[in-house]
Protein backbone atom coordinates (compact mmCIF):
# COMPACT_ATOMS: atom_id res chain seq x y z
CA UNK A 1 0.00 0.00 0.00
CA UNK A 2 1.32 3.42 -0.28
CA UNK A 3 3.44 4.23 1.94
CA UNK A 4 2.10 8.40 1.76
CA UNK A 5 -0.38 9.99 3.99
CA UNK A 6 -3.80 8.95 3.06
CA UNK A 7 -5.99 11.72 1.14
CA UNK A 8 -9.61 12.11 1.57
CA UNK A 9 -11.26 9.78 -0.94
CA UNK A 10 -12.91 11.66 -3.68
CA UNK A 11 -16.79 11.85 -3.73
CA UNK A 12 -19.60 13.30 -5.37
CA UNK A 13 -21.75 15.11 -3.05
CA UNK A 14 -20.30 18.59 -3.43
CA UNK A 15 -22.21 20.70 -5.73
CA UNK A 16 -20.31 22.04 -8.50
CA UNK A 17 -17.52 19.98 -8.07
CA UNK A 18 -16.63 18.03 -11.51
CA UNK A 19 -17.36 14.23 -9.99
CA UNK A 20 -21.20 15.80 -8.79
CA UNK A 21 -21.46 16.84 -12.34
CA UNK A 22 -20.47 13.51 -13.82
CA UNK A 23 -22.99 12.07 -11.82
CA UNK A 24 -25.66 14.69 -11.83
CA UNK A 25 -25.31 15.96 -15.77
CA UNK A 26 -23.60 12.99 -17.40
CA UNK A 27 -24.82 10.00 -15.98
CA UNK A 28 -28.66 10.78 -17.18
CA UNK A 29 -27.02 12.12 -20.38
CA UNK A 30 -25.86 8.59 -21.29
CA UNK A 31 -28.94 6.85 -20.12
CA UNK A 32 -30.44 9.40 -22.63
CA UNK A 33 -28.40 8.85 -25.34
CA UNK A 34 -28.63 4.58 -25.30
CA UNK A 35 -32.19 4.94 -25.44
CA UNK A 36 -31.75 6.35 -28.49
CA UNK A 37 -28.92 4.13 -29.88
CA UNK A 38 -30.79 0.99 -30.61
CA UNK A 39 -34.90 0.34 -30.67
CA UNK A 40 -34.42 -1.41 -27.20
CA UNK A 41 -38.18 -3.11 -26.30
CA UNK A 42 -40.80 -2.01 -23.44
CA UNK A 43 -38.96 -4.68 -20.65
CA UNK A 44 -35.47 -2.05 -21.63
CA UNK A 45 -37.53 1.08 -21.66
CA UNK A 46 -38.47 0.53 -18.14
CA UNK A 47 -35.58 -0.62 -17.01
CA UNK A 48 -33.54 2.51 -18.25
CA UNK A 49 -36.18 4.61 -16.64
CA UNK A 50 -35.80 3.26 -13.49
CA UNK A 51 -31.84 3.37 -14.04
CA UNK A 52 -32.66 7.27 -14.70
CA UNK A 53 -35.08 7.70 -11.79
CA UNK A 54 -32.31 5.97 -9.59
CA UNK A 55 -29.30 8.43 -10.64
CA UNK A 56 -31.04 11.56 -10.24
CA UNK A 57 -33.14 11.23 -7.03
CA UNK A 58 -32.35 7.22 -5.68
CA UNK A 59 -29.86 5.10 -4.32
CA UNK A 60 -28.08 2.64 -5.93
CA UNK A 61 -29.91 -0.23 -6.21
CA UNK A 62 -28.30 -4.12 -5.29
CA UNK A 63 -27.45 -6.23 -8.30
CA UNK A 64 -30.64 -8.61 -9.53
CA UNK A 65 -30.40 -11.99 -7.49
CA UNK A 66 -29.37 -14.00 -10.64
CA UNK A 67 -26.70 -11.54 -11.81
CA UNK A 68 -23.64 -13.90 -12.55
CA UNK A 69 -21.02 -11.28 -10.79
CA UNK A 70 -23.31 -10.58 -7.77
CA UNK A 71 -20.75 -12.64 -5.27
CA UNK A 72 -17.94 -10.55 -6.91
CA UNK A 73 -19.48 -7.13 -6.78
CA UNK A 74 -20.44 -8.34 -3.24
CA UNK A 75 -16.54 -8.89 -2.49
CA UNK A 76 -16.08 -5.31 -4.42
CA UNK A 77 -17.89 -3.23 -1.51
CA UNK A 78 -21.52 -3.64 -2.66
CA UNK A 79 -23.04 -4.78 0.78
CA UNK A 80 -21.40 -1.30 1.95
CA UNK A 81 -22.28 1.26 -0.79
CA UNK A 82 -25.81 -0.59 -2.35
CA UNK A 83 -28.62 1.45 -0.82
CA UNK A 84 -27.11 4.66 -0.54
CA UNK A 85 -27.13 8.04 -2.37
CA UNK A 86 -24.86 7.99 -5.98
CA UNK A 87 -23.17 11.11 -4.87
CA UNK A 88 -22.38 9.63 -0.61
CA UNK A 89 -20.58 6.44 -1.85
CA UNK A 90 -16.65 6.75 -3.88
CA UNK A 91 -16.38 8.27 -7.09
CA UNK A 92 -14.75 5.47 -8.37
CA UNK A 93 -17.26 2.87 -7.08
CA UNK A 94 -20.07 4.91 -7.47
CA UNK A 95 -19.05 5.52 -11.31
CA UNK A 96 -18.01 1.74 -12.03
CA UNK A 97 -21.30 0.44 -10.89
CA UNK A 98 -23.55 3.35 -12.85
CA UNK A 99 -21.88 1.11 -16.11
CA UNK A 100 -22.64 -2.00 -14.63
CA UNK A 101 -26.40 -1.24 -13.79
CA UNK A 102 -26.96 0.15 -16.96
CA UNK A 103 -25.94 -3.04 -18.71
CA UNK A 104 -28.33 -4.65 -16.29
CA UNK A 105 -30.93 -2.53 -18.14
CA UNK A 106 -30.06 -3.28 -21.45
CA UNK A 107 -30.04 -7.18 -21.04
CA UNK A 108 -26.57 -7.56 -21.80
CA UNK A 109 -25.89 -9.88 -19.18
CA UNK A 110 -29.25 -11.61 -19.12
CA UNK A 111 -30.66 -14.26 -21.68
CA UNK A 112 -31.85 -13.59 -24.69
CA UNK A 113 -31.25 -11.86 -28.38
CA UNK A 114 -29.72 -8.44 -26.46
CA UNK A 115 -27.13 -10.86 -24.76
CA UNK A 116 -23.83 -9.45 -25.12
CA UNK A 117 -25.04 -6.31 -27.47
CA UNK A 118 -22.25 -3.69 -26.41
CA UNK A 119 -24.52 -0.34 -26.43
CA UNK A 120 -22.01 1.82 -27.11
CA UNK A 121 -20.69 -0.09 -30.59
CA UNK A 122 -22.73 2.33 -32.40
CA UNK A 123 -20.55 5.57 -31.11
CA UNK A 124 -17.56 3.55 -30.97
CA UNK A 125 -17.70 2.77 -34.33
CA UNK A 126 -18.68 6.13 -35.83
CA UNK A 127 -15.42 7.52 -34.37
CA UNK A 128 -13.45 4.56 -36.12
CA UNK A 129 -15.19 4.97 -39.08
CA UNK A 130 -14.10 8.80 -39.15
CA UNK A 131 -12.48 10.73 -42.41
CA UNK A 132 -10.12 11.91 -39.45
CA UNK A 133 -8.91 7.99 -38.81
CA UNK A 134 -7.50 7.64 -42.50
CA UNK A 135 -5.76 10.95 -42.38
CA UNK A 136 -4.35 9.70 -38.96
CA UNK A 137 -3.17 6.76 -40.67
CA UNK A 138 -1.98 8.06 -43.55
CA UNK A 139 0.39 10.22 -41.83
CA UNK A 140 2.74 6.93 -40.82
CA UNK A 141 3.99 6.91 -44.63
CA UNK A 142 5.60 10.37 -43.68
CA UNK A 143 6.39 8.93 -40.39
CA UNK A 144 8.22 5.67 -42.02
CA UNK A 145 11.25 7.79 -43.30
CA UNK A 146 12.18 9.46 -39.92
CA UNK A 147 14.50 7.55 -38.06
CA UNK A 148 13.68 4.81 -35.39
CA UNK A 149 14.38 7.03 -32.68
CA UNK A 150 11.96 9.87 -33.32
CA UNK A 151 9.00 7.31 -35.09
CA UNK A 152 9.19 5.80 -31.20
CA UNK A 153 8.62 9.40 -29.71
CA UNK A 154 5.77 10.25 -32.06
CA UNK A 155 4.14 6.92 -31.45
CA UNK A 156 4.62 7.38 -27.64
CA UNK A 157 2.66 10.74 -28.06
CA UNK A 158 0.49 9.29 -30.36
CA UNK A 159 -1.25 6.92 -27.55
CA UNK A 160 -0.60 9.48 -24.68
CA UNK A 161 -2.78 11.96 -26.25
CA UNK A 162 -5.44 9.56 -28.05
CA UNK A 163 -7.50 10.81 -30.32
CA UNK A 164 -6.03 14.70 -29.81
CA UNK A 165 -3.03 13.74 -30.64
CA UNK A 166 -4.08 13.80 -34.66
CA UNK A 167 -1.34 10.85 -35.18
CA UNK A 168 0.35 13.41 -37.41
CA UNK A 169 2.81 13.01 -35.05
CA UNK A 170 2.86 16.74 -34.31
CA UNK A 171 6.00 17.02 -31.54
CA UNK A 172 5.21 19.93 -30.15
CA UNK A 173 5.77 20.82 -26.51
CA UNK A 174 2.17 22.56 -26.62
CA UNK A 175 -1.05 21.03 -26.26
CA UNK A 176 -4.38 22.71 -28.11
CA UNK A 177 -5.72 25.19 -26.06
CA UNK A 178 -3.20 24.95 -23.44
CA UNK A 179 -2.14 28.44 -22.18
CA UNK A 180 1.28 29.99 -23.03
CA UNK A 181 2.60 30.17 -19.88
CA UNK A 182 2.13 26.44 -18.94
CA UNK A 183 3.43 22.95 -20.39
CA UNK A 184 0.81 20.66 -21.90
CA UNK A 185 2.92 17.59 -20.39
CA UNK A 186 2.68 18.31 -16.39
CA UNK A 187 5.51 15.56 -16.32
CA UNK A 188 7.56 14.04 -18.53
CA UNK A 189 9.44 10.60 -17.25
CA UNK A 190 9.73 9.35 -21.17
CA UNK A 191 13.66 9.13 -20.98
CA UNK A 192 13.59 7.28 -17.69
CA UNK A 193 10.75 4.82 -19.60
CA UNK A 194 12.64 4.21 -22.91
CA UNK A 195 15.26 3.22 -20.69
CA UNK A 196 13.48 0.74 -19.77
CA UNK A 197 12.83 -0.79 -22.98
CA UNK A 198 16.34 -0.65 -24.79
CA UNK A 199 16.16 -1.98 -28.49
CA UNK A 200 17.90 -5.01 -27.85
CA UNK A 201 15.42 -6.17 -25.48
CA UNK A 202 13.52 -9.36 -25.06
CA UNK A 203 10.98 -8.54 -22.30
CA UNK A 204 7.27 -8.23 -21.98
CA UNK A 205 5.54 -5.03 -22.45
CA UNK A 206 1.63 -5.12 -20.78
CA UNK A 207 -0.54 -2.13 -21.76
CA UNK A 208 -3.51 -2.04 -19.60
CA UNK A 209 -5.74 -0.37 -22.52
CA UNK A 210 -8.53 2.41 -21.95
CA UNK A 211 -10.43 3.48 -24.81
CA UNK A 212 -11.34 1.76 -27.96
CA UNK A 213 -11.93 3.37 -31.97
CA UNK A 214 -9.10 6.21 -32.76
CA UNK A 215 -7.64 5.99 -28.57
CA UNK A 216 -6.93 2.39 -29.16
CA UNK A 217 -5.56 2.32 -32.71
CA UNK A 218 -1.84 4.38 -31.69
CA UNK A 219 -1.84 2.07 -28.87
CA UNK A 220 -1.32 -0.93 -31.43
CA UNK A 221 0.78 1.06 -33.36
CA UNK A 222 2.82 1.57 -30.46
CA UNK A 223 3.39 -2.11 -29.77
CA UNK A 224 3.88 -2.57 -33.68
CA UNK A 225 6.88 0.12 -33.26
CA UNK A 226 7.98 -1.63 -29.80
CA UNK A 227 7.82 -5.23 -31.34
CA UNK A 228 9.48 -4.44 -34.75
CA UNK A 229 12.63 -2.72 -33.64
CA UNK A 230 13.22 -5.08 -30.85
CA UNK A 231 12.04 -2.88 -27.49
CA UNK A 232 10.36 -5.85 -26.72
CA UNK A 233 9.63 -9.61 -27.58
CA UNK A 234 6.25 -10.41 -26.20
CA UNK A 235 3.20 -7.75 -25.17
CA UNK A 236 0.15 -8.08 -23.37
CA UNK A 237 -2.80 -5.87 -24.04
CA UNK A 238 -5.08 -5.50 -20.74
CA UNK A 239 -8.39 -4.68 -22.13
CA UNK A 240 -12.36 -4.99 -20.38
CA UNK A 241 -14.14 -7.96 -20.09
CA UNK A 242 -17.32 -6.24 -20.97
CA UNK A 243 -18.17 -2.52 -22.31
CA UNK A 244 -17.45 -0.36 -19.28
CA UNK A 245 -17.23 3.77 -19.34
CA UNK A 246 -18.82 4.27 -22.75
CA UNK A 247 -15.30 3.92 -25.33
CA UNK A 248 -13.02 1.61 -22.90
CA UNK A 249 -11.53 -1.41 -25.63
CA UNK A 250 -12.68 -4.75 -25.37
CA UNK A 251 -12.00 -7.79 -27.03
CA UNK A 252 -14.31 -6.81 -30.13
CA UNK A 253 -12.55 -3.32 -29.73
CA UNK A 254 -9.48 -4.34 -30.65
CA UNK A 255 -10.62 -6.60 -33.69
CA UNK A 256 -12.22 -3.91 -35.11
CA UNK A 257 -9.17 -1.37 -34.82
CA UNK A 258 -7.16 -4.27 -36.26
CA UNK A 259 -8.89 -4.25 -39.28
CA UNK A 260 -9.57 -0.76 -39.54
CA UNK A 261 -5.59 -0.34 -39.25
CA UNK A 262 -5.04 -3.61 -42.21
CA UNK A 263 -8.15 -1.48 -44.57
CA UNK A 264 -5.90 1.19 -45.21
CA UNK A 265 -3.90 1.53 -48.02
CA UNK A 266 0.55 2.36 -47.56
CA UNK A 267 2.41 1.76 -44.21
CA UNK A 268 -0.74 1.21 -41.80
CA UNK A 269 -2.01 -2.12 -43.74
CA UNK A 270 1.67 -3.18 -43.20
CA UNK A 271 1.42 -3.10 -39.23
CA UNK A 272 -1.67 -4.12 -39.42
CA UNK A 273 -0.89 -7.50 -40.78
CA UNK A 274 2.13 -7.30 -38.65
CA UNK A 275 -0.35 -7.10 -35.47
CA UNK A 276 -2.77 -9.87 -36.54
CA UNK A 277 0.42 -12.20 -36.97
CA UNK A 278 1.65 -11.72 -33.89
CA UNK A 279 -1.73 -12.03 -32.11
CA UNK A 280 -1.61 -15.77 -33.87
CA UNK A 281 1.75 -16.57 -33.05
CA UNK A 282 1.38 -15.25 -29.53
CA UNK A 283 3.58 -12.31 -29.53
CA UNK A 284 0.79 -10.17 -28.25
CA UNK A 285 -1.95 -11.27 -25.91
CA UNK A 286 -5.02 -9.80 -25.53
CA UNK A 287 -6.57 -10.02 -22.20
CA UNK A 288 -9.82 -9.19 -19.91
CA UNK A 289 -9.35 -9.97 -16.15
CA UNK A 290 -12.87 -9.12 -14.39
CA UNK A 291 -10.62 -7.07 -12.04
CA UNK A 292 -10.22 -5.05 -15.04
CA UNK A 293 -14.04 -3.22 -14.64
CA UNK A 294 -13.38 -3.23 -10.63
CA UNK A 295 -14.29 -0.03 -8.57
CA UNK A 296 -11.40 -0.46 -7.15
CA UNK A 297 -7.80 0.90 -6.62
CA UNK A 298 -4.73 -1.34 -8.61
CA UNK A 299 -3.69 -1.33 -4.86
CA UNK A 300 -6.42 -4.28 -4.30
CA UNK A 301 -5.76 -6.55 -7.52
CA UNK A 302 -5.99 -9.94 -7.13
CA UNK A 303 -2.68 -12.24 -6.91
CA UNK A 304 -3.01 -13.34 -10.36
CA UNK A 305 -3.14 -10.07 -11.75
CA UNK A 306 -0.25 -8.53 -9.56
CA UNK A 307 1.48 -12.04 -10.79
CA UNK A 308 0.67 -11.01 -14.42
CA UNK A 309 2.13 -7.52 -13.87
CA UNK A 310 5.64 -9.02 -12.20
CA UNK A 311 6.53 -10.90 -14.63
CA UNK A 312 6.34 -7.72 -16.94
CA UNK A 313 9.53 -5.90 -17.73
CA UNK A 314 7.29 -3.06 -17.46
CA UNK A 315 3.26 -1.87 -17.47
CA UNK A 316 2.37 1.02 -19.07
CA UNK A 317 -1.54 2.13 -17.78
CA UNK A 318 -3.19 4.27 -19.86
CA UNK A 319 -5.95 6.99 -19.60
CA UNK A 320 -7.36 8.85 -16.97
CA UNK A 321 -9.29 6.53 -14.99
CA UNK A 322 -6.61 3.46 -14.78
CA UNK A 323 -4.10 6.90 -13.19
CA UNK A 324 -6.75 7.00 -10.76
CA UNK A 325 -6.75 3.38 -9.87
CA UNK A 326 -3.08 3.58 -10.16
CA UNK A 327 -2.56 5.89 -7.60
CA UNK A 328 -5.93 6.25 -5.43
CA UNK A 329 -9.00 7.84 -6.38
CA UNK A 330 -8.18 10.27 -3.25
CA UNK A 331 -7.33 14.14 -3.20
CA UNK A 332 -3.51 13.94 -2.76
CA UNK A 333 -1.63 17.16 -2.79
CA UNK A 334 -0.62 17.44 -6.34
CA UNK A 335 2.68 17.06 -5.22
CA UNK A 336 2.46 14.06 -3.58
CA UNK A 337 5.62 11.69 -5.19
CA UNK A 338 4.23 9.16 -7.95
CA UNK A 339 6.96 6.95 -6.39
CA UNK A 340 5.61 6.57 -3.42
CA UNK A 341 1.43 6.45 -4.13
CA UNK A 342 2.84 3.30 -6.52
CA UNK A 343 5.16 1.89 -4.73
CA UNK A 344 2.72 -1.27 -3.87
CA UNK A 345 2.56 -2.37 -7.69
CA UNK A 346 4.68 -5.21 -8.34
CA UNK A 347 6.91 -3.96 -10.67
CA UNK A 348 7.99 -1.39 -13.16
CA UNK A 349 4.96 1.17 -14.30
CA UNK A 350 4.52 3.75 -16.21
CA UNK A 351 0.95 6.23 -16.53
CA UNK A 352 0.02 7.67 -20.11
CA UNK A 353 -2.58 9.82 -18.83
CA UNK A 354 -4.86 13.09 -20.54
CA UNK A 355 -5.73 14.69 -17.01
CA UNK A 356 -9.65 14.89 -17.61
CA UNK A 357 -10.34 14.55 -13.41
CA UNK A 358 -8.80 16.09 -10.08
CA UNK A 359 -6.70 13.41 -9.22
CA UNK A 360 -3.17 14.28 -9.65
CA UNK A 361 0.53 13.14 -7.82
CA UNK A 362 4.37 13.57 -8.90
CA UNK A 363 4.11 16.89 -9.75
CA UNK A 364 6.85 19.45 -8.54
CA UNK A 365 5.82 22.86 -6.82
CA UNK A 366 6.96 25.00 -9.41
CA UNK A 367 4.97 23.38 -12.55
CA UNK A 368 1.62 23.31 -9.86
CA UNK A 369 2.12 27.25 -9.07
CA UNK A 370 2.16 27.97 -12.80
CA UNK A 371 -0.89 26.17 -13.54
CA UNK A 372 -3.08 27.63 -10.53
CA UNK A 373 -2.18 30.67 -11.29
CA UNK A 374 -2.95 30.31 -15.08
CA UNK A 375 -5.95 28.05 -14.67
CA UNK A 376 -6.84 27.75 -11.37
CA UNK A 377 -7.96 24.20 -11.18
CA UNK A 378 -9.32 23.74 -14.81
CA UNK A 379 -5.91 22.61 -15.27
CA UNK A 380 -6.73 19.08 -13.56
CA UNK A 381 -10.24 18.05 -15.83
CA UNK A 382 -9.74 19.92 -19.07
CA UNK A 383 -8.01 17.46 -21.32
CA UNK A 384 -5.45 20.01 -22.27
CA UNK A 385 -2.28 18.91 -20.29
CA UNK A 386 -0.88 15.20 -19.91
CA UNK A 387 1.53 13.42 -18.31
CA UNK A 388 4.07 10.39 -18.59
CA UNK A 389 5.12 9.31 -15.30
CA UNK A 390 7.42 6.29 -14.86
CA UNK A 391 8.21 4.01 -11.48
CA UNK A 392 11.35 2.24 -11.61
Amino acid sequence: MPSAPPAPVILGNEPGSFPHSVLAERHPAIVRQIREAFPYGPAQQHALDALLDSCTKGVAEPLPADAPDRERWQGWGAAEHTGRSWFDIPWLWSESYFYRRLLDAVGYFGPGAWQGIDPFRPSKLAELDAPETDEELAALDDLEAKPADEQARALLHGSLWGNRADLGFRLSAKGAGTPAATPALVADDSDTLWSLLPPSGAGTLCLVADNAGRELIPDLLLIAHLLAHGHIGRAVLHIKPYPYYVSDATTADVLDALRRITSVPGVAAGHGRELWAAMTDGRLTVRAHPFSCAPLPYAAMPDDLRADFASATLTVVKGDLNYRRLVGDRMWPPTTPFDEVTAYFPGPVAALRTLKSDVITGLDPATEAALVAAEGQCWRTGGTHALIQVRT
